[in-house]
């Protein structure tokens, strides 16, 4: 059995494997401010990627995507806009995906671009 922070170390690990094998370049990882905290941030071409990893090894409590409700987007929507403007992004293309792992067996990912 796994403590929460613990699957969720795991799963980023996992994640930004899976990602950089896609050939997205990880920028940064748990980014932390007032607004919030930002899972994975990466570049996927000219593209800056922020991504939301949700694991879990069972859907008992629902589906992993079901976790980002209102408030959680609200948040992970702030901590963005304040990593492009201490970062001088604003010109940059930007995009929010979220990205679910089952811890199990066998891994299964399931990769939601460009969710808002």
């Amino acid at each position: 059995m796994y403590v929460s922070h613990e699957l969720g170390r795991i799963g980023e690990n996992i994640i930004a494997d899976y990602i950089t094998k896609l050939g997205y370049k990880v920028v940064e990882r748990n980014f932390e401010c007032n607004q919030g905290e930002i899972d994975i941030i990466a570049k996927d071409n000219k593209e800056y990627v922020f991504v939301e990893v949700k694991t879990r090894t069972n859907s008992d409590y629902g589906e992993p995507v079901d976790s980002v409700n209102k408030i959680k987007q609200k948040h992970l929507k702030r901590t963005i806009e304040y990593y492009i403007y201490i970062n001088k992004l604003e010109e940059e293309t930007i995009r929010m995906d979220i990205i679910e792992i089952y811890i199990a067996d066998k891994n299964y990912v399931y990769h939601i671009k460009n969710v808002f």
